[in-house]
């Protein structure tokens, strides 16, 4: 089997379990969207050349050429990794990068992508700790804003000691609960739009 078959197989299981998981939270359109890009000749001819199926093949280039050029191409296109939302500041913080803070849904489907991720590359050996344990392995140390930072260390934690079925339906529900929030506030602002006296 080539590496090319292997490499497609294995991102379109990812996509597959990332939907699953954002279809039973309610998010359909970013589990049909997800990783899209993966399948551009940008992103799937590295990742089938560095294929190897127990991880990444973006770290392998990495390795390999001291950067990756998918990796690059895929993190401005996917607001689900918090890389997307980091930006040049004009305040004075180290590095002269500042994070910001990524909306709930997008916080979301990033959680389940690191869901989908472990299963893939653990197999047999992945519970409801692995995305948690990856987290602590390094993403705790990277420029994540302190609040999305703070809801993706709640909800690993939710996923490692309560599992999937309580954590999916919290996140569910948080989901709806800002949906109803937003939708209200942008009523009452039109209202008040509405009764403004004309000039």
């Amino acid at each position: 089997m080539s590496k090319a078959w292997k490499h497609f197989k294995t991102i379109t299981y990812h996509k597959y379990l990332v939907a699953k998981g954002c279809f039973r939270v309610g998010l359909y359109r970013q589990g049909l969207l997800h990783d899209l890009s993966k399948y551009s000749p940008a992103e799937f001819l590295v990742g089938a050349r560095y294929y190897q199926g127990n991880r990444s093949p973006n770290n392998a280039e990495r390795e390999a050429i001291g950067y990756s050029s998918a990796w690059l191409h895929h993190k401005g296109r996917n607001r689900h990794h918090y890389e997307y939302w980091i930006d040049y500041s004009t305040r004075d913080v180290p590095g002269g990068m500042a994070p910001v803070p990524m909306p709930y849904q997008y916080i979301v489907e990033m959680i389940m992508d690191r869901i989908a991720a472990s299963k893939v590359y653990l197999g047999g050996s992945y519970t409801d700790e692995s995305p948690l344990t990856y987290y602590y392995g390094g993403t705790d140390k990277a420029p994540i804003h302190e609040e999305t930072k703070r809801i993706l260390e709640e909800m690993l934690i939710m996923l490692a000691k309560r599992g999937e079925e309580e954590t999916f339906r919290y996140m569910k529900e948080e989901l709806k609960r800002r949906k109803n929030k937003a939708g209200k506030e942008g009523n009452k602002t039109r209202d008040m739009q509405q009764r403004r006296p004309v000039e």
